[in-house]
């Protein structure tokens, strides 16, 4: 039976994204940052073939273009999203920051360029999630959403209810479509 972990060997996974020691983690992630590679090294060849071909390309000037597309490569490399029970880590390029989602203190929503899902725990650590991440993966929002209810029972969690509902809405009519399209109802 699919999903299944009896007998299945150590390591090997239980559910699609998921594995046997209860982590789980964005399963999207792989292709965000194969998007990124693939985008910086296209425009690093885009530029110094018209550098080349303008006859201009000088060392200068190839670091330059260089420089341009690793801050490219900067900005489109997603975060990498993994949670196990009573946390929550994001490990960008740089750092990674692990909020424990047993000890919530607070959820809401960033805007900007981006819309956000921001969680901060009891000890002042604050991590942002990308909304489409958790839609599109739910064996990490079923974490979460456990440790969130378990959080708003014992009176921790003090702002982010309307947040945190708002999500499982989203999450809810995301799922309801993938059942209707794969159903054939949609």
């Amino acid at each position: 039976m699919k999903g299944n972990s009896a007998g299945a060997a150590p390591g090997s996974e239980a559910h699609r994204g998921e594995r046997l020691d209860g982590q789980v983690y964005d399963t999207a992630w792989a292709a965000g940052a194969r998007y990124a590679v693939m985008c910086a090294a296209s425009l690093l060849g885009l530029l110094l073939s018209v550098d080349a071909i303008s006859e201009t390309l000088t060392p200068w000037r190839a670091g330059i273009w260089s420089a341009l597309a690793s801050l490219l490569f900067v900005v489109l490399m997603p975060a990498r999203l993994s949670a196990g029970p009573g946390w929550l880590s994001s490990r960008g390029l740089l750092r990674e920051r692990r909020v424990r989602t047993d000890r919530l203190v607070a959820a809401y929503w960033s805007t900007g360029v981006c819309e956000r899902l921001v969680l901060r725990d009891a000890d002042g650590v604050r991590v942002e999630i990308d909304p489409k991440v958790l839609t599109a993966n739910p064996p990490l929002w079923r974490l979460l959403d456990a440790d969130v209810r378990y959080c708003a029972e014992r009176g921790t969690l003090r702002n982010g209810t309307t947040a945190l509902r708002k999500m499982a809405r989203a999450i809810d009519r995301e799922t309801a479509h993938t059942v209707f399209k794969v159903s054939g109802l949609h």
